[in-house]
């Protein structure tokens, strides 16, 4: 079993917070996560585990969810809670008489806070985590060192990355990670399980989230998103290839969001001078599974003249979801773009408005045109502009100016902190 880099912020929020919720997409490892935070060895009353996927306690706790809640005693995990939204106010209720410590633990495989009247009722008794596949470094076991922080603050004149291997790239881009389909040791048997996973998540959470009875138009706009992953999110065009009303397609796209099958990451903006789209891009959170949609395999993906370049953006930005998710300094991620097409592919920024930039480039060379972007930020917000980095399928880390750099790819899976030429 690989550590989670966010066990520890899982163990901190149990010793302070009454209710704590793992947010993440199904088979993402939420239920073994949570499972091994039973007894913690203080001398608390060991953790009761039960799963809303059981059809008996399922029933019971929608025939009455205020007794179903009221006859828990002490620490409880519930396991996909969005199967019964009502339990969230008897939670409520429980918690405002007798606000303990990791009173609730609970896990979900779509996003509760989007549900109706759900994102106000636990306000203030409830911590929200968030549960992605598998990141490189989990599945390499290796450093727990937060890689959105050390793009951030790194001090990339010291730093050692071993070079980028192309086919352990696209070994990673069509494995993605989600763990069973990780453990599956060729193509065809990760292909099979991604039939099945989008098949379960079809006929059990898409119909109990919509009611809808025809399933056909959904798996159709998730294979069209596939192939706009990494993109600007036109609503428009998508509407008209998917032919589907916008309405109907802003309910799908929500519901698709709701399940954490799609990831709409916001462009920034904080100078009201500046003329930018202001338009998302679209992503799917999981390469494996856009492989999968897009028909490639290791074999297919190394036979291109080059790396997809919506894939490999596409697994950046996979890369900085899991790794923001346990960020010290509590970073965010965005996307910028002008209306006269200068652009970075992402940006993080700190709580006190300071920006890194990070292109991406699925080649193995890079020069300074690949800067532009970059050099455009640092130029128009020098007084938060901390560093500019151009990620690459290179070999070396490489100085491009002033707080300008060229990265290689497998800094997502270096080893340890001491590999990153970090102290340890």
């Amino acid at each position: 079993m690989h550590t989670r880099h966010i066990a520890p912020l899982l163990r901190d929020a149990l010793s302070d917070t009454p209710v704590v919720l793992i947010n993440g997409a199904r088979q993402t490892g939420k239920s073994t996560l949570v499972q091994s935070a039973g007894d913690d060895g203080t001398g608390t009353p060991p953790r009761r585990y039960l799963t809303l996927d059981d059809t008996a306690v399922l029933s019971a706790a929608k025939a009455d969810p205020t007794g179903f809640i009221n006859g828990l005693e002490g620490p409880v995990t519930l396991d996909e809670v969005q199967r019964a939204p009502e339990l969230l106010l008897p939670i409520k209720a429980a918690v405002d008489r007798q606000r303990t410590p990791g009173r609730f633990l609970l896990t979900g495989s779509a996003n509760v806070l989007l549900l109706p009247d759900i994102a106000d009722s636990l306000a203030g008794r409830m911590e929200v985590l968030s549960l992605w596949p598998l990141s490189c470094a989990e599945l390499s076991d290796a450093s727990t060192l937060n890689r959105a922080d050390a793009l951030f603050h790194g001090d990339w004149s010291a730093l050692h990355i071993p070079p980028c291997d192309k086919s352990d790239l696209i070994a990673r881009l069509t494995r993605g990670g989600f763990p069973e389909a990780t453990a599956r040791a060729t193509a065809n048997r990760r292909d099979a399980w991604f039939n099945r996973y989008m098949q379960a998540v079809l006929q059990r959470d898409v119909r109990e989230l919509a009611n809808l009875e025809q399933l056909t138009e959904i798996p159709n706009l998730l294979q069209l998103l596939a192939h706009r992953s990494a993109s600007l999110l036109n609503l428009a065009e998508l509407s008209r290839t998917a032919k589907l009303p916008q309405t109907t397609l802003k309910r799908y796209f929500a519901l698709l969001e709701m399940l954490f099958l799609v990831v709409r990451l916001p462009s920034w903006e904080r100078n009201p001078a500046k003329r930018l789209v202001k338009a998302p891009k679209v992503f799917l959170p999981d390469t494996g599974l856009l492989a999968h949609l897009q028909g490639h395999t290791p074999q297919s993906m190394a036979a291109l003249p080059g790396l997809p370049g919506s894939a490999v953006e596409t697994f950046v930005l996979t890369e900085l979801l899991k790794h923001v998710a346990f960020s010290a300094p509590r970073l965010s991620l965005w996307h910028y773009r002008t209306q006269t097409h200068i652009e970075v592919d992402f940006i993080l920024e700190n709580r006190k408005g300071q920006i890194t930039g990070i292109e991406v480039k699925a080649s193995a060379t890079v020069d300074a045109k690949d800067f532009k972007g970059l050099r455009h930020l640092q130029d128009t917000e020098s007084a938060i502009f901390q560093r500019g980095i151009v990620l690459y399928t290179g070999r070396e880390v490489v100085p491009f100016g002033e707080n300008l750099w060229a990265v290689p790819m497998s800094f997502w899976w270096a080893p340890t902190r001491q590999a990153l030429g970090l102290p340890s």
